[in-house]
C-alpha cells in the first residue's frame, strides 16, 4: 500500500501561483511513477502532469503546458506541482495518483490515490 497526502492548495487571484505537495509512505515511493489530476464541480476527473519514477521524463495536458511544473523528491518521497499563471478555469480539487506504470498514469488512471486538496482562482 502506498499512502499519499496532497498539501498546499488554497484560494489565489488569477495570475497568482501556488505550489502542491504530495507526501507519500508506505511502499517505496522511487519505485512508483506519479501524477497530478483535477475534477471541477459537475465535471469528469482529467489528467494535469505527471512524471516518471526517477524524474526523467514529464508529461502535461495542454493546457497547462508552460505553466504548471511537476518534480519529485524521491528522498523525501514527495512530487510537487508548481502552478504559475493561475486561471480561474484551473479551480478543482486537484490529486496525486501512484501506479507502477506511466503509461496508466498518463491514461488518467492510478493504484493509489490521495484525498484531494481545492485550489480555487479567482477573476
Amino acid at each position: 500500500q502506498v499512502q499519499l497526502v496532497e498539501s498546499g492548495g488554497g484560494l489565489v487571484q488569477a495570475g497568482g501561483s501556488l505550489r502542491l505537495s504530495c507526501a507519500a509512505s508506505g511502499r517505496t515511493f522511487s519505485n512508483y511513477h506519479m501524477g497530478w489530476f483535477r475534477q471541477a464541480p459537475g465535471k469528469e476527473r482529467e489528467f494535469v502532469a505527471a512524471i516518471s519514477w526517477r524524474g526523467g521524463s514529464t508529461y502535461y495536458r495542454d493546457s497547462v503546458k508552460g505553466r504548471f511544473t511537476i518534480s519529485r523528491d524521491n528522498a523525501k518521497n514527495t512530487v510537487y506541482l508548481q502552478m504559475n499563471s493561475l486561471k480561474p478555469e484551473d479551480t478543482a480539487v486537484y490529486y496525486c495518483a501512484a501506479d507502477s506504470s506511466i503509461g496508466t498514469v498518463v491514461a488518467g488512471h492510478g493504484d493509489y490515490w490521495g484525498q484531494g486538496t481545492q485550489v480555487t482562482v479567482s477573476s
